[in-house]
């Protein structure tokens, strides 16, 4: 188990970094998108459709690829009320219970969002922008997302067996016999 939760560490601290510089990346073109929207407009009178619904249509790939980093990080929006009236060994049984939870629904959503992204594929849509831009590859942004997100969760449900076994190898070691 040990070899196999390093490796997924590795691999998901690519993936983490790579996600927040997508992050950065997108934030930057969104921010960009606008002050070039509001500078044309300002200069010319009339300025570019594209330039103000580019951002919306990046949130996808803002949101979903960020949610297995900010699991894995703590970061994501959560009320930890059980934890602090649990004792240690109790909140690591929940904790496994939360990422086994989320492992699932991000493998169920992984399967939806191949579906939508096959059926947006074949059906040949494009945006309603001035640029032509599939539909499909915004929607790519859900699989990726919860792909990741899986990785993620099973990292930390690897994570939390193994503080698990330990205790419990600690508890049985500290018996007399």
């Amino acid at each position: 188990m040990n070899g196999l939760l390093l490796a997924l560490r590795r691999v998901n601290g690519v993936l983490a970094r790579l996600s927040n510089y997508l992050g950065m990346t997108i934030v930057a073109i969104m921010v960009t998108a606008l002050t070039a929207s509001a500078v044309t407009r300002y200069i010319s009178g009339t300025g570019y459709d594209w330039l103000i619904e580019l951002p919306p249509a990046l949130v996808p790939w803002l949101v979903f690829p960020l949610l297995g980093p900010l699991l894995r990080s703590g970061d994501h929006i959560k009320v930890d009320l059980l934890p602090t009236f649990l004792p240690a060994r109790k909140t690591l049984y929940l904790n496994l219970f939360c990422y086994t939870l989320t492992f699932i629904g991000a493998l169920i959503f992984l399967v939806a969002g191949n579906e939508a992204v096959a059926l947006f594929h074949r059906l040949g849509q494009l945006m309603e922008l001035e640029i032509e831009i599939p539909i499909w590859w915004m929607y790519l942004a859900f699989p990726v997302g919860f792909g990741m997100l899986a990785l993620f969760a099973l990292e930390l449900i690897l994570e939390t067996l193994r503080a698990l076994f330990a205790g419990t190898k600690a508890e049985t070691a500290g018996e007399p016999s």
